[in-house]
């Protein structure tokens, strides 16, 4: 199926609409790295108290929330008939006032029907991608079932779901936006590559596979844009390689190879270097010179460990460190040039929802509903440890101050009452 076009105006209107600011536009929001430059965040909460607002959500999914102005979204998949097994779903767009939390409104964008789906994850959801924002539209992914772009009010500019994949657990990863162009991966059960579409018409543009030997293509990485070697690179990670491409034609720039398949977790630049981790069966992380070219397997990687490496949440940097938890719980943190292990500190529990980095603050959110706040400027200070009561495996956002997260029922809003607003 061809990308569809609700109507000539609207496409107009996109391009007419001036650009709008946003809070955080994107994974891991607007650094796309966890980083946020904010204060006066709230670091104690529980069910009652700090609590701002709880809106339930319908649906399930594990997307996380953007914010642009008075806006929020997120993505969910709604079941229908619930006496059929399996049900089919409404992959539906979510739009909510974030000063109240109410929902303003409900777009559908596509059907996923249950008798063809493919199973997924018992941590995956079939609304994992995150949305995005690029300053004038929404941007809106479900990995193999479709991707669609709407206003900021919800009005339908395109849907494409001609790109379909037998997927492996599901969908993951999120797409990016550079200049013209949305870019995500499609690894699945018999495929591994690359494909980028007009952000305007939803068009395919470009698609690269990744011509790699690997037994298990499937992984769920969303990239990332840096600015190295004079030259703009997508770094995206898959099976057993990671790929520095030319965003605007798709064309290789360096690869790396690995061992690991099912990555997860989204690079970070830090110092100079890029960060990759290694995906199962044991996860290594490691550092690369993003200045080669061709295969630099040999040449560019700068350091590796597969001490205590995540396989599921993404990473942060701070002042020339790199500091990440474990699924397992455990926090560890190294000097970023040198791979020297600087910390280690076990959280406890377990994790997928990537860290926030505020000031030295980091943000450590378990799949059991708490949150970890560390201070980790020196050796590791917990500042405070706050329990929801309820399942989260979404990455939390940042609004105004306050924190987003998103748990398996529902979006909350903390806020510390005793800053003045």
């Amino acid at each position: 199926m061809q990308p569809t076009f609700p109507r000539t105006a609207a496409f107009v209107l996109m391009l007419s609409a001036p650009p709008a600011l946003a809070d955080w536009p994107e994974f891991r929001g607007p650094s796309a790295q966890g980083i946020i430059a904010a204060k006066n965040i709230p670091t104690v909460w529980s069910p009652t108290k700090n609590v701002r607002w709880r809106t339930p959500l319908p649906g399930e999914g594990w997307s996380s929330p953007i914010v642009v102005g008075n806006s929020l979204y997120v993505t969910t998949a709604i079941p229908g008939d619930e006496s059929a097994e399996p049900p089919n779903y409404e992959l539906a767009l979510l739009i909510l006032d974030v000063r109240s939390g109410r929902l303003i409104r409900r777009v559908a964008l596509f059907t996923q029907e249950g008798a063809s789906a493919p199973s997924i994850h018992k941590k995956n959801s079939h609304a994992s991608p995150t949305p995005l924002f690029d300053g004038r539209n929404i941007y809106v992914h479900f990995g193999h079932q479709g991707t669609a772009c709407t206003t900021p009010d919800g009005q339908v500019l395109w849907r494409n779901d001609s790109l379909g994949y037998p997927p492996v657990h599901g969908n993951g990863g999120s797409p990016v936006v550079v200049d013209d162009l949305l870019i995500f991966s499609r690894d699945g059960g018999n495929m591994s590559e690359v494909t980028a579409l007009d952000k305007m018409t939803g068009r395919l543009v470009w698609q690269v596979q990744r011509d790699v030997e690997v037994q298990k293509q499937f992984s769920f990485c969303t990239p990332l844009v840096i600015e190295s070697a004079g030259r703009k690179q997508l770094i995206i990670p898959g099976s057993n390689v990671v790929q520095s491409l030319d965003p605007a034609t798709g064309k290789e720039y360096w690869r790396l190879y690995y061992e690991g398949y099912s990555v997860v977790p989204r690079p970070i630049y830090e110092s100079g270097l890029v960060f990759v981790c290694t995906g199962y069966n044991r996860p290594s992380l490691l550092a690369i010179d993003p200045t080669g070219s061709g295969d630099v397997t040999a040449t560019h990687l700068k350091w590796r460990s597969s001490s205590n490496i995540p396989n599921t949440p993404s990473l942060v940097a701070y002042q020339g460190l790199v500091a990440m938890v474990s699924d397992k719980g455990i926090a560890i943190c190294f000097d970023a040039v040198t791979g020297k292990e600087i910390w280690k500190e076990r959280i406890g529990g377990n994790f997928s929802a990537s860290p926030l980095l505020v000031g030295s603050h980091m943000y450590l959110l378990s799949e059991e509903g708490n949150c970890t706040i560390l201070d980790i400027a020196g050796q590791p200070r917990e500042i405070a440890k706050n329990g929801l009561g309820e399942r989260c495996l979404a990455s939390p956002a940042i609004v105004d101050n306050d924190i987003l997260i998103r748990t398996a029922k529902a979006l909350v809003r903390i806020s510390d009452k005793s800053n003045p607003r």
